[in-house]
């Protein structure tokens, strides 16, 4: 691998990372390059390129950041998938599996090709003409105070029935973690292929999960009815108060690659994690369970509060 793409945070500060990853890179002879919007927060040494350009100049992409940043990095190679590896800066991080310390062993074993890779599938959605891609989930969401999402379902050109929700959520196994979790959805293995269309506080019509195959056809219309409707893809507003339209999706396998060291450890820290969503304590009350010399460790790393 000679040349390895950044993808930062838009808003931590990931100078130190970025200068961990600059030291590697020299001393290895090795090209980094980043967005040209991004060029001020990096040393000179990273050369900035056009945003469309760096997964495709790049032999790997580090993203530096939580899963948000890795789900930007893999859409930014969907059209020719590169390794992906992940920083954590972010706060859960179900994506990432690196820490800033473990970053120079993981750099070198990355070099080497010493690592597997874990196979993501994404979204591809028609959203009322536009093409876009989704790794977790693409939602269709009420604006607030303006009702309910009314819309309907058909499978392969075949009508399934309707939502009227205060939104529908469609995800990957990936993303049936995420917004499909929250509003009740299954947990689907990482290893399966399946979609999963979850309505969040569901009014009337379809209240349960779907869980559908990934070679069916999906279509969901919204009705004259409905209210105002955000489209998020990834968390992101990808459309803002659509009253009328259809978005089409259908599952595109091998979409994204995830470069894994050690996917058992991986695996058992995401199973920690899901564990302590469904505690109903605050961190300060969690922090009382930790030893003494954690608990002060603990206290050191949060973000200081407004």
């Amino acid at each position: 691998m000679s040349g390895l793409g950044l993808v930062l945070h838009p808003t931590r500060d990931v100078s130190e990372v970025v200068g961990i990853i600059e030291r590697w890179a020299t001393r290895h002879h090795k090209s980094l390059m980043v967005r040209a919007e991004d060029k001020h927060r990096v040393p000179a040494s990273v050369a900035p390129v056009p945003a469309d350009q760096v997964a495709v100049l790049a032999d790997a992409l580090i993203s530096i950041g939580g899963d948000g940043t890795m789900l930007g990095a893999l859409r930014s190679a969907v059209l020719d998938p590169k390794p992906v590896l992940g920083v954590h800066l972010g706060r859960l991080g179900f994506l990432v599996e690196v820490e800033p310390p473990e970053l120079p062993d993981a750099l070198s074993r990355l070099l080497s090709h010493d690592f597997t890779i874990e196979s993501h599938a994404c979204l591809a959605c028609d959203v009322c003409g536009d093409d876009v891609v989704a790794f977790n989930d693409i939602a269709l969401v009420r604006q607030p105070g303006s009702g309910f999402v009314t819309a309907t379902l058909a499978v392969d050109d075949q009508q399934y029935g309707y939502y009227r929700a205060d939104a529908v959520v469609v995800s990957t196994p990936t993303g049936s973690t995420a917004y499909s979790y929250a509003a009740g959805g299954p947990l689907v293995s990482p290893a399966a292929d399946a979609v999963v269309i979850t309505p969040s506080a569901p009014m009337a019509g379809i209240s349960r999960s779907v869980v559908l195959s990934p070679d069916e056809k999906i279509r969901l219309e919204l009705e004259p009815n409905s209210s105002a409707v955000v489209v998020e893809m990834d968390g992101l507003v990808f459309r803002d108060a659509a009253t009328e339209g259809t978005v089409d999706i259908s599952y595109r396998r091998n979409a994204g690659l995830v470069v894994r060291f050690d996917p058992q450890r991986y695996q058992e820290r995401n199973q920690l994690k899901m564990s302590l969503l469904d505690l109903p304590f605050l961190p300060d009350q969690l922090s009382e369970l930790l030893p003494d010399e954690l608990r002060r460790q603990s206290q050191r790393e949060l973000p200081p509060r407004c």
